[in-house]
Parts: C-alpha cells; sequence; structure tokens
C-alpha cells in the first residue's frame, strides 16, 4: 500500500534526551542501593519505565520497592534533568518535509502525555503533529506494540501504510510487532549493525543526516 502515515518516536530520535534519562536512572538505582552503570542504563532507554527496573532490581525487592523507585526517578528527571534537554538539529525541519508530502504525523512515545506536551513545545511541532499516542493510552509501553497498534487504530490505517521512525531497537521491535516498518537513526546510542539487526529498512545518523537525504529515504513519496 501507498506510504500515508509516519508513526514518531521522541527520546533519542528527536530530543537529545536519553543520556539524561539514563543518567536520571543510574542514580535512582545507586541511590536505593542497586548497582548499574551507565552503559548498562542507556541500552534499556527506549523501553517503557516499566520494563527497566526488572533488570537491575531482584524480583524479591521489585515488589515492595517498584512505586517508591519509580517516583524517585520521576521527581529527579524533572528536576533536575528535564529543563536540560534540547531538539536535535533539523527536528522541525524534518517534519515539515514529511508534512509537504502530504503524510499524516503521528508521535507514538513510550514517555508520558505530559511530558510530550512540553516536549511538542521544545520542538515546536504542534501544528505539524496530527495526534500524540503515549504510554497512557497502551496496556504496555514498547517493545511491546501496543503504541503502534493504539496509533494505526487513531489513523484507521493498516501497518502497511505507515512508516515508523525511531532510535532503539525497542522501537524497531515494537514497530514490526504492529507490522509497521522502521527507518532508525543512531541520535539514541545504537551503532548501524545494531539496528539493522533488530530490523530497520534504512538508517540514517540523525535527523539532519535524514533531512540532507530526504529525496532519496523510504519517506519520500
Amino acid at each position: 500500500m501507498a506510504l500515508r502515515a509516519v508513526l514518531l518516536d521522541m527520546d533519542g530520535t528527536l530530543l537529545d534526551s536519553n543520556s539524561f534519562h539514563a543518567e536520571s536512572w543510574v542514580r535512582t538505582l545507586n541511590h536505593f542501593g542497586f548497582a548499574a552503570s551507565f552503559e548498562a542504563v542507556v541500552k534499556q532507554i527506549g523501553k517503557g519505565g516499566e520494563y527497566l527496573p526488572p533488570v537491575f532490581v531482584p524480583e524479591d525487592k521489585l515488589k515492595t520497592m517498584e512505586k517508591e523507585i519509580n517516583a524517585y526517578r520521576k521527581r529527579l528527571f524533572h528536576r533536575e534533568y528535564i529543563d536540560r534537554i534540547v531538539p536535535f538539529a533539523d527536528a522541525r525541519r524534518l517534519l515539515e518535509q514529511m508534512h509537504a508530502q502530504g503524510l499524516r504525523i503521528v508521535v507514538a512515545t513510550s514517555g508520558e502525555k505530559d511530558d510530550l506536551e512540553a516536549f511538542k513545545t521544545l520542538l515546536k511541532i504542534h501544528d505539524l503533529v496530527e495526534e500524540d499516542v503515549t504510554a497512557d493510552d497502551a496496556e504496555h509501553p514498547k517493545p511491546e506494540p501496543d503504541i503502534f497498534q493504539a496509533a494505526l487504530k487513531t489513523l484507521q490505517m493498516d501497518g502497511s501504510e505507515a512508516l515508523a521512525l525511531g532510535d532503539t531497537p525497542w522501537d524497531v521491535e515494537a514497530a514490526k510487532k504492529a507490522g509497521v516498518r522502521t527507518v532508525a537513526v543512531q541520535s539514541g546510542g545504537w551503532r548501524k549493525e545494531e539496528l539493522e539487526e533488530a530490523g530497520a529498512i534504512a538508517v540514517y545518523v540523525d535527523v539532519a543526516d535524514l533531512v540532507r537525504n530526504f529525496d532519496a529515504s523510504p519517506f519520500a513519496r
């Protein structure tokens, strides 16, 4: 089918935020006495927050501490990190190119709706985005397909009519489960080979690289 829509990730894709998410998780886990390196945590970013603590916290302790851990991390992130996030170069320009192609643009993120509004304002993309789907709209976040399935339902489209844009194998995996192919960028900290192995149909350095090569990209109709 013809391409009609783009399902956009935000963190690590349009926004330089993955390192801040990872650092806030490292500090949180260490605060509660659980060893976690930045290198290990950053590879978990892109999944929904519910999937990260079980990687580092023993199951017996997680049952009693998970709510407190998540609350601490959220407070820390909003207090010390969210105001430091900046857009990647040409992020808005990329959406303008997609819009000029007649593509419907939907944000599909594992983030929270409150944060998304702040991020859209930072990116200045309210006029270009038709719909938002967040973790609040899905039973399970990425790498499960729920967020992408919800986006497709909102658009009343088949997965073959959309492309996803993301920065982690978790984006690629979630989209694939929903029948959507993914174009990936390396700005989230993953190598080209890792993203291709996950199933990305094309990989760019970052959104600025995609803007420069847009006419030859899978998004050009």
